[in-house]
């Protein structure tokens, strides 16, 4: 095996490298909260070039800015729709809650497992709350209506309500003006590394975007899919919430093993179906388990091996560890890009320290484990 030997002067720049690549992992850090708004454009101009690239090159839209204009168009209407569609959902099921909740506050026995004096401080404060005539449909509405006024004038006078607005204006302003320049901005960058460097970091960037491009497009299929799987399970054991819950639940899975959190209320949704029914708790409880572990086989038996592939390949200890790293990093955007970040820094650390003389491609193709990886070569 041919290698260099470790002479002082090559230790020398090796410590020099380490430093610099320390000292920017520093002040990305110290510099966080300013360069946190240019990544979350980054990722979205990420996400929505392609469709960009539609409309100006099959669809044949001459102006690149209509083009802009048009998918920042489809996504905000597409958004809306979402919310128009969920909101009466939610107002609906809100109100049956206050019912369950009534109803549990008057008649649910829960002795096998909660104090007596616990369940009437629980029926005595829920009793107070006058939560039924509180939670019905018209009162919702005009409660809002009646605060809003009064929300508007206190939040308008908040500097962090006015700090968030910013970051949103500018946000949006970096998607228009990243979408513009798209491909400028990525061979820019490039232009800005030494020659002798150029090849092998513009390899890292088409990995990276490879790695990300299939992650984020298969994860976000996934989350659809478990989403819609799981307001269908809830539906069937007549959960409360059900829909918006499950959907919930989908949009938690963008990051692995964050449906976790839908536990607790599970638990308490399992209580208030309990008191509707008369059904026993543990019943109920046993019902929701039972949605949360087929739905996870389905998930890791059928959807993930087909969708995915082997994106990935990480340890279930790794993809913690992973996602607690980079969400201490970069918070919510961090736990979001940690699996495909931690899979190509693993990747090239295989490559270039532990197999140096390897020219394999570093992602290959995710394709399901029934299909042949590799071509006949004709």
């Amino acid at each position: 095996m041919n290698t260099k030997p470790y002479t002082l002067d090559r230790v020398v720049r090796m410590l020099i490298g380490l430093a610099i690549l320390i000292g920017i992992f520093l002040l990305i850090k110290k510099l966080s909260a300013v360069l946190l708004p240019f990544l979350i454009a980054w990722l979205l101009a990420y996400l929505l070039n392609p469709i960009v690239g539609f409309f100006q090159n099959k669809l044949k839209f001459k102006n690149r800015i209509l083009s802009i204009f048009t998918t920042l168009l489809i996504f905000i209407c597409g958004f809306a729709a979402i919310i128009w569609f969920l909101t009466p959902l939610v107002i609906n099921e809100v109100s049956k809650l206050s019912n369950l909740i009534v109803l549990y506050s008057k008649n649910f026995n829960v002795d096998i497992f909660l104090p007596i004096a616990w369940q009437n401080e629980i029926r005595n404060y829920l009793w107070n709350l006058n939560i039924q005539s509180a939670l019905q449909d018209e009162n919702i509405m005009n409660g809002i209506k009646k605060l809003a006024p009064q929300l508007w004038y206190l939040i308008n006078g908040s500097l962090s309500f006015v700090f968030g607005l910013a970051v949103i204006v500018i946000i949006f302003l970096y998607l228009i003006f990243i979408l513009l320049d798209y491909k400028k901005i990525s061979d820019g960058l490039i232009e800005i590394i030494p020659p002798k460097h150029r090849s092998i970091v513009s390899e890292v960037l088409h990995d990276l975007e490879i790695g990300m491009n299939r992650y984020f497009r298969g994860q976000a299929l996934v989350a659809i899919i478990v989403g819609i799987l799981f307001s269908i399970g809830f539906s069937i054991i007549q959960l409360p919430l059900a829909i918006v819950f499950g959907l919930s639940l989908g949009l938690f899975n963008m990051v692995p093993y964050l449906q976790l959190v839908g536990v607790i209320p599970a638990l308490l949704l399992a209580l208030l179906r309990s008191a509707e029914t008369g059904q026993s708790y543990w019943s109920v409880l046993l019902g929701i388990v039972i949605v949360f572990l087929v739905l996870q086989l389905i998930q890791d038996l059928i959807l993930t091996p087909k969708i995915m592939g082997k994106v990935t390949g990480l340890n279930p200890a790794v993809i913690l560890l992973s996602l607690s790293i980079w969400g201490s990093l970069m918070g919510v955007v961090g736990m979001i890009i940690a699996l495909p970040m931690t899979t190509l820094m693993i990747s090239y650390y295989k490559r270039f320290v532990l197999n140096p003389n390897q020219s394999e491609t570093i992602i290959q193709s995710p394709e399901p484990e029934d299909k042949p990886i590799e071509e006949d070569g004709k």
